[in-house]
């Protein structure tokens, strides 16, 4: 087990009301018949979360990396289109917004999520939840108490954290938004822009997702730590073959179904 003493989520925090059924069914790395949480399962991540060595977990990562492929698009242009051709285009759409504000230098903040929320769902504004969330059929709790998004604000300030490798906070910033469960739908999706985001401040961009579909525990500090290790083999892939381009030589690794 990775632990640190250095990846606090701690500083000032944001007040705020801000729920919900985990939006889909990922395919799971716990083994079957592994106990899950039963308490709040948020207060089990923000433990978990000063537990991971995020320093260590990854070694740098090159920058930048622009590959021939754009894994981001494609995956909604792909699997999440021969699904749902309306979210794929909000996807799209939302994309297009979080990759503006990369441009633009902009860090991740609640008030930047909330925008990114109503590209995704198409609604008029995103909602945060007012009470507890449930998730993966009910087995997961993410609490609320007055401090959760004064908590989750400084989270987000940590993905700007140069201290910490890029895989790392990417990987970080996806986990924190899946935990804190802000919204009543569309965490998943948001993680996943979340973690694009991070990535494209620094000028990379991954040339397949699918790898990162697969569902994560918030009681889990190995697994939290092995996401920032996927990420990081992720962009080193990336770079290979974005080197080789034109001809890809490594073409990317299958999608684990079709999820969105």
């Amino acid at each position: 087990m990775r632990r640190s003493a250095g990846a606090s989520g701690a500083g000032r925090r944001l007040p705020g009301p801000w729920s919900t059924p985990w939006e889909r069914t990922w395919r799971s790395v716990r083994p079957a018949g592994a106990p899950t949480v039963t308490g709040d399962a948020l207060a089990v991540w923000c433990h978990v979360r000063q537990q991971v060595d995020w320093v260590s977990a990854v070694t740098a990562t090159p920058a930048p990396v622009q590959p021939a492929v754009d894994g981001l698009t494609a995956w909604f242009d792909g699997p999440i289109r021969r699904r749902d051709p309306e979210r794929a285009d909000r996807l799209l759409a939302a994309t297009a917004v979080t990759r503006a504000a990369a441009a633009r230098k902009e860090r991740l903040t609640p008030a930047m999520l909330d925008d990114w929320q109503r590209v995704v769902l198409d609604v008029p504004r995103a909602h945060v939840r007012q009470g507890d969330a449930f998730a993966k059929g009910g087995r997961e709790r993410y609490g609320l108490t007055p401090r959760t998004w004064y908590d989750f604000a400084a989270c987000l300030r940590q993905s700007d954290d140069p201290a910490v490798p890029l895989a790392s906070r990417a990987a970080r910033a996806y986990l924190d938004i899946a935990f804190f469960h802000p919204y009543p739908d569309g965490n998943a999706r948001l993680a996943l822009l979340a973690l694009a985001h991070v990535l494209e401040l620094e000028d990379v961009r991954l040339d397949q997702v699918g790898p990162l579909q697969i569902a994560r525990y918030a009681d889990d500090p190995v697994g939290a730590a092995d996401l920032a290790v996927l990420v990081a083999v992720l962009i080193r892939a990336a770079h290979r073959r974005a080197a080789a381009s034109p001809a890809l030589t490594e073409p990317p690794v299958s999608a684990p179904g079709s999820q969105g």
